[in-house]
Formats: structure tokens, C-alpha cells, sequence
């Protein structure tokens, strides 16, 4: 029998369940663990000698969710029927949740049941908040850390053990929608004004025993189970329901464009399910659910946004014979934009931060840039005043470069010229102790050359933050050829502390982010000077789950940024550079003065505010639209097909050395299209040998920049896939 859950009883005939994974930080639920809770429940309800059931949780937090590997054994357990498999393994979940919600009562009358209740003493998120919503009362502990709620969307799932039924059944589809479509979590104190949970306490034991003794027969009932039950805002077809459900289809077809399955099979389960009665309605749910994990798209972002960034999080490509690497004292150099992000989240680590500019008004700007992001999250409730004091008391803004003196890792983030950056590199070399990591903030220039400004290259690394610091989860570290193991540990170790998601690659031009990006906004431009709509492009760009197309981004980084790496691309590549068309059309419009956003004016137009009012129509006389435009998947392929070549190229190249981290890295750094779990998942799902082929068509139509990779070919020929070939199980 599975020791995840054990049961004990008191003399006042209390059961308690108690939830401890051994082995695990947090309690994570399996099959062989769901087995033998329902034992327990049925020892619960035939015991004559147990009144009433607690079930809690031996750890500081309730627990995690579910152990998605499962859902992919249920899969490949199922043999030539995996839909089966799956489908029977979800309305396994549900028949237990249901035996804990009816504990025991007749099926008709609702009576004779025992109370069964949930006490959580921390964090209750997936599967540990749909247990708790099918017991009769959920206490928690008044612990301001813990986060309660039902994420499963941002993983390409949607609750499937009940928790969408229920919800939307508690609380109506209106007010369930933020928690189930945008997998919202809060604190206990807002679960329970949502109407989530029903109490918080500062001993919820002792409220939820208290509760269980004098608990009557009617307290066990679920509305959902009482006549003349409601759901709260109306069904599909009542005036006010009519109005949510069309509303809500609206919203997600507007925020997902149809390019997310997960969000459109949710609102599925709960459109259908609100029409029939409970039990069929969480049937309903089972089937969707089932939909979902059938789906690639769901396979791969499970793989990538859980398995794989939850690996890399953890040290998967750490190199294992380094002691730990945490970082004490941290220089950052340049106040800038940059710099005083790094600086916000390495103090809000609890790292020590020395902020250094050239003058001691620019020093203190980059830390005045943390105290107004700590104020609007004390406006926003999400940070407290002794919190926002706690992390200003670890900056130090200051011109003097002596302060610098006991820092263990530098990150340089000053202005991206390898002159500036080579005689800071030596100045400060000079001042930092001898073991001090150093690292550059670039995003294009070569860490391999800048090294050669250190006296110690092999301490010389790339540390990769993306804009704006504060809210971007990737990191991007980049080693250069003669960077050490040391110096690899000391960054990923710095990553983990600030809490974000590391990928480390081998240094060359543009690293692997913008080798990807770069093509995906230069594809963009290149179809404006062909003369197809910029809106379709954009358009395009977003039904593919991208967050922003491709003319937008350009918009947004600034035009003029755009032609400044043109010309230094082309510099450093002679004959082989390839963007002739697209500087065309960027230095055009850098000379017009129209460059992005930051001016007022690119290949949009904008008000006052800054705020877009539609395309410019310069762009249109300058670059009229073709009498033939291509099909959407021709704009579309174009737009993918161009970044994940690179991805393959780089693979290749050895400069990202494990599939995971391009995967990974390509969501969370760019947006790539998270359904597809990232550009090498995307390219197993549409089959090798579909990919290179395709490739051919789109060479042959649009360029040679399509031509299919020798490696990509290579694998085409019998169809083998990426994570076949590159996984790691």
C-alpha cells in the first residue's frame, strides 16, 4: 500500500488523513497514492468507530498538483487505445473526489453522511485545491506565503479532476473564469473573500475539529447536490448566462486568437457541463480533459513549461563538480534601464547590490527605479513596507569603483560598445578580488572577444537578461571559449537565487535568442517591402500564439536599434550577409525619422500617450500592397519556419547543447508560440520528414534562407524525431 497518505484516530472518533510525500518537498498526488486514499475514505465512511475526517497535510504546504508524468504513463499504458486509458484514469479521480463530497450518504435523500473537511496549512494548487473543493469545508492557515488556486492552464491543461465543474458551480463561470482561463493564484485571506475556500484561521485544526462535531446533515450537502439548485449568473440559456457565456467566448478567442487548445476546451467543459446535471457534467469535464491530453500541443507544453524549465531550474546542466556558487556581493555596472533591473532583482534575492555609474545622480536614478516598482506593488497589495525597505537597504548606488572591492560577481551592464565595455572591463579588473566572476549583460556582441579585454578570459562569462528584467522568467548565459566550469556554476547558481529560468549556450553571433528573433522581425519587414499587409503579418504572428508579430516588436525594440546591428551584422559578414531587402526598408525609415514607439512614430502611427492608432499609411505609398497576396499558412510558415531553422542550425552548431534549453529558453524568452512547446517540439509534431519537406517548398517560393538543415535532413529521411534522438528521459 502507498504510504503517501496515512490515517490516525482520536478519542473523539476524528480521523485524520494526513498527506506526506516521502521524499518530495511537496506533496505531489499519483495513481498508487489516489488508490490508497480511497481506501482510507472507505475505512472513513463503513468505520462505525470514525464520526468525521480531516484531511491535511504533513508538510508545510498542502501540496503541488499532480504528478504530470502520470498523465503521460496513462497514455502509453493504454496500449492501441491511449484516449481510453486516459478517459478512465480521469473518472477514476473523479468517483474518489465524488465518494469524499457524498461521504457515505443515501444517494437520494443526501443523508447520513460524515463530515469530511480540509484543514490547509500552506500552498494548494491543481489536484491539492481540487480535493479540498470536494470536502465539505476547506480551512487554511493565515499564511500570507501560501498560494491557492488551479494554474493548469499555463501548462496547456485546464483542471480535470473536478476542479472546473466545481468551481464554476461555487462560484458561477463569470467569477471562475480569472481563476480556471488565467490559472490565477492568491493568497488564503482573497480565496476566501473569491469564495474559494470557506475559512481562514490562525489554528485551523482546532476550527475545522470544532466545526466536524457540530456539523448537522444539511452542512455536508454541496449546493450542486440540494433541489432547486442554481448556478450562480445562469445557465447558457438564461438572459444573464446567455450574456457571460457569449462574452466569455469572445474573450478567449480574443486573447488566444484559437492558437491555445487548452483555453477552447475548457470553456467547452463548462458551457456543456453547466447544461446537464453534476455527474454527467464532470463526465462532460473527463472527456475534455482527455481532448486536451490527447492533443501534441498539450504533451509538449507540459514538457516544456513543467518537466524540462522546472529540470533546467534545478541545476539540470549545472557542471557537477562545483561547490556552490551563490552570490554574497554583487557589482552591477550601469544604472541604466538594464543595469537597475538586475539590480531590483538580485536585492529582492536578498543579494547585496553595489549599483555603479559614472556619477553619482545616474547611480542613484537606477535605484529610485526600485523604489517605484516596490511602491506600485505595495499599491498593488503584492509587497509591504518593510519588504520595500528590506530591498533598498540591499542597494548601494555610488560612482566610486573601490566599493567594488568584495563583490564575487560583477555583471556589466553598460552601453553596448566593446570599446566602452573593454575599459570597464580593465578598471574594474583592478579593483575586484581575484576569484570574482565577471559577466556582460550583451545581447549581440561576441563574449569571446570582449574576454579578451580581461585578464582572466577564463572567468569571463555572459549573463543574458531580457527587457524588462523584473518581469522576463529567461536568462541566457553564454559561454565563452575559454570560460570554466567555475564560472558557468557561479551564473546558473545567480540565476537560481533571483528566481529565474537558466539555458546555457556556447558563444556565437547573437547567442541563440536574437539568432531566433532577428529572422522572425526581418521575415516580418521583408513582407512589407513585398507588399503584403503589415496587418496580416502581425495578425498572422498572433494566431500563432505569438505575443506580438513581428512589425510590432521592431515597433517596440526601436527602428534605429534595428539598423545599428544591420550595419554591424554586415560589417562582420562581408558577402554572406543576407538582409539587403530588409535594411532597405529599415534605414528608409530611420531617415524619415520614424523610429518605433520611443519616437512617437514607426510603422505605426501613435497619440500623445504614445498608444498605437493604427498602421502608418506612408508605409503603404512607399510599399503598396501586391495584387497576390499568399495564403495565410504561407505568411505563417514563413514567419515560424524562419526561427526554428535557426534553432536546428544552432543545435547543429553545438551552440545550445541540450534540446531542453531551446525549447524552454524560446517560450519564456521571446514568446515563441508556447502550444508548440518550442521550435524543436513544434518541428516533432509536424514530423521531420514533413518539416524538411516543407522547408524545400518554402525555399524554392521565398529564398534560400528555408533550405532544411543538413541535420534536419538527415532525420527526415526516416522520419526520427528531436527528442527521440536528443531527449533526455
Amino acid at each position: 500500500m502507498n504510504s503517501d497518505f496515512s490515517i490516525a484516530i482520536d478519542n473523539q472518533k476524528i480521523a485524520t488523513i494526513t498527506w506526506n510525500c516521502e521524499k518530495k518537498s511537496m506533496n505531489v498526488l499519483s495513481f498508487e497514492a489516489l488508490e490508497t486514499l480511497e481506501k482510507l475514505i472507505d475505512q472513513v465512511i463503513e468505520d462505525e468507530n470514525i464520526t468525521a475526517c480531516i484531511l491535511t497535510s504533513g508538510k508545510k504546504d498542502f501540496a503541488a498538483g499532480m504528478d504530470l508524468n502520470v498523465l503521460a504513463q496513462l497514455k502509453q499504458s493504454a496500449g492501441e487505445n491511449p484516449a481510453e486509458g486516459v478517459f478512465n484514469g480521469v473518472m477514476k479521480m473523479h468517483s474518489v473526489l465524488r465518494k469524499i463530497e457524498l461521504a457515505g450518504m443515501d444517494p437520494k435523500t443526501k443523508k447520513g453522511g460524515k463530515p469530511v473537511v480540509s484543514v490547509l496549512p500552506g500552498t494548494a494548487l491543481g489536484i491539492g485545491l481540487e480535493i479540498p473543493l470536494s470536502t465539505h469545508r476547506i480551512f487554511a492557515a493565515n499564511n500570507s506565503k501560501a498560494k491557492i488556486g488551479l494554474p493548469e492552464i499555463l501548462v496547456g491543461l485546464f483542471p480535470g479532476a473536478g476542479g472546473t465543474t466545481r468551481l464554476v458551480r461555487k462560484l458561477g463561470a463569470m467569477a471562475a473564469s480569472t481563476y480556471l482561463l488565467e490559472g490565477k493564484t492568491v493568497a488564503p485571506n482573497k480565496a476566501q473573500a473569491a469564495g474559494i475556500i470557506d475559512q481562514v484561521d490562525e489554528d485551523p485544526m482546532k476550527a475545522a475539529r470544532e466545526w466536524v462535531l457540530n456539523a448537522t446533515e444539511g452542512d455536508l450537502v454541496k449546493p450542486w447536490d440540494q433541489k432547486g439548485y442554481k448556478i450562480p449568473g445562469g445557465t447558457p440559456y438564461t438572459p444573464n448566462g446567455f450574456m457571460t457565456f457569449v462574452g466569455a467566448s469572445a474573450m478567449i478567442n480574443g486573447k488566444t486568437q484559437g492558437a491555445f487548445p487548452a483555453a477552447k476546451a475548457l470553456l467547452s467543459a463548462v458551457y456543456e457541463g453547466a447544461l446537464v446535471p453534476f455527474d454527467l457534467a464532470l463526465k462532460v469535464e473527463a472527456r475534455w480533459f482527455t481532448n486536451v491530453i490527447m492533443n501534441p500541443s498539450s504533451s509538449a507544453m507540459i514538457r516544456s513549461l513543467f518537466i524540462n524549465k522546472s529540470a533546467l531550474e534545478k541545476g539540470a546542466v549545472r557542471p557537477k563538480d562545483i561547490d556552490d556558487q551563490s552570490v554574497k556581493k554583487l557589482g552591477v555596472l550601469g544604472a541604466g534601464m538594464m543595469g537597475a533591473g538586475i539590480a531590483l532583482v538580485s536585492a529582492q534575492a536578498g543579494i547585496e547590490v553595489v549599483l555603479i555609474d559614472q556619477t553619482q545622480e545616474a547611480a542613484d536614478k537606477g535605484k529610485n527605479f526600485a523604489e517605484k516598482h516596490l511602491d506600485k506593488g505595495i499599491k498593488l497589495g503584492k509587497t509591504s513596507q518593510e519588504q520595500k525597505e528590506s530591498v533598498l537597504s540591499n542597494i548601494l548606488p555610488t560612482s566610486d569603483l573601490q566599493l567594488l572591492s568584495k563583490v564575487d560577481l560583477i555583471v556589466e551592464a553598460v552601453f553596448e560598445d566593446p570599446k566602452i565595455k573593454a575599459e570597464i572591463t580593465q578598471k574594474v579588473e583592478g579593483i575586484i578580488p581575484k576569484n570574482c566572476i565577471f559577466a556582460s549583460n550583451t545581447s549581440t556582441l561576441p563574449i569571446t572577444d570582449l574576454a579578451k579585454a580581461s585578464s582572466q578570459p577564463n572567468q569571463f562569462i555572459g549573463i543574458h537578461f531580457f527587457s524588462p528584467v523584473e518581469k522576463m522568467r529567461l536568462v541566457e548565459i553564454i559561454r565563452g571559449k575559454e570560460t570554466n566550469n567555475t564560472a558557468v556554476a557561479k551564473a546558473l547558481d545567480f540565476v537560481r537565487q533571483i528566481r529565474k529560468t537558466p539555458i546555457v549556450v556556447n558563444d556565437a553571433r547573437f547567442f541563440y535568442a536574437n539568432r531566433c528573433i532577428i529572422p522572425y522581425i526581418n521575415e516580418g519587414i521583408r513582407m512589407v517591402a513585398e507588399g503584403i499587409p503589415p496587418a496580416m503579418i502581425n495578425n498572422a504572428a498572433q494566431m500563432l500564439g505569438f505575443p506580438v508579430g513581428p512589425i510590432q516588436l521592431v515597433d517596440e525594440t526601436s527602428i534605429d536599434l534595428g539598423a545599428k546591428i544591420a550595419r554591424a551584422t554586415k560589417a562582420a559578414m562581408g558577402k554572406d550577409y543576407p538582409d539587403d531587402t530588409v535594411d532597405e526598408v529599415i534605414f528608409w525609415m530611420e531617415e524619415n525619422g520614424r523610429l518605433g514607439r520611443k519616437s512617437k512614430a514607426g510603422f505605426f502611427d501613435y497619440d500623445d500617450k504614445g498608444k498605437r492608432t493604427g498602421y502608418w499609411q506612408g508605409l503603404k505609398d512607399k510599399y503598396p500592397y501586391s495584387k497576390k497576396q499568399p495564403s495565410l499558412q504561407d505568411v505563417q510558415h514563413r514567419l515560424m519556419f524562419v526561427q526554428v531553422l535557426e534553432a536546428v542550425r544552432a543545435l547543429e552548431e553545438g551552440v545550445l547543447m541540450d534540446i531542453r534549453e531551446g525549447d524552454v529558453g524560446a517560450i519564456l524568452g521571446w514568446g515563441f508560440a508556447p502550444w508548440s512547446g518550442g521550435p524543436l517540439s513544434w518541428l516533432d509534431i509536424l514530423g521531420t520528414a514533413y518539416a524538411a519537406e516543407r522547408c524545400k517548398e518554402l525555399s524554392s517560393d521565398y529564398g534560400t534562407r528555408f533550405e532544411p538543415p543538413a541535420l534536419l535532413l538527415e532525420m527526415s529521411k526516416t522520419g526520427e524525431e528531436f527528442y527521440t534522438r536528443f531527449g533526455h528521459s
